[in-house]
């Protein structure tokens, strides 16, 4: 198997990161900007933060969990990814609009949780069965 299409640990790794930057940010927002008013002028304090967030979970998540899941079979940590995705996508594109704001950050909590779940999961069978040899 060439470098390129072999597994590495290092992208479940920096998935979950991402997703933990995600659910921190989602969380923090609200009370970062009462502090930090000057913060909503920044690209933090923007509404399309998590949608340019996606640009990077996505592509990231999909490459790692498809990898894993190819050698490992688990089929668990493909379905926790894709929902998570799923989530994140719909919180991120209308989830304001149609959940409203708390639902909104449920949602992308949800979402940030299920997918750092299946990276953890899948980063942990990987492991056992040494994909990245």
């Amino acid at each position: 198997m060439t470098a390129l299409f072999r597994y590495t640990p290092l992208l479940d790794k920096f998935a979950v990161s991402t997703s933990a930057v995600c659910a921190i940010h989602c969380l923090c927002l609200p009370l970062f900007l009462s502090v930090v008013p000057a913060l909503s002028a920044t690209v933090l304090g923007q509404e399309s933060f998590h949608e340019m967030l996606l640009w990077l979970v996505i592509p990231l998540s999909l490459v790692a969990l498809s990898m894993g899941c190819r050698k490992h079979k688990s089929w668990l940590v493909l379905f926790l990814g894709l929902v998570g995705l799923g989530l994140l996508i719909v919180a991120a594109t209308m989830g304001h609009d149609i959940l409203g704001e708390g639902g909104e950050r449920m949602a992308t909590l949800m979402g940030a949780i299920a997918i750092a779940a299946g990276h953890i999961r899948n980063y942990t069978l990987c492991r056992v069965s040494m994909c990245d040899q």
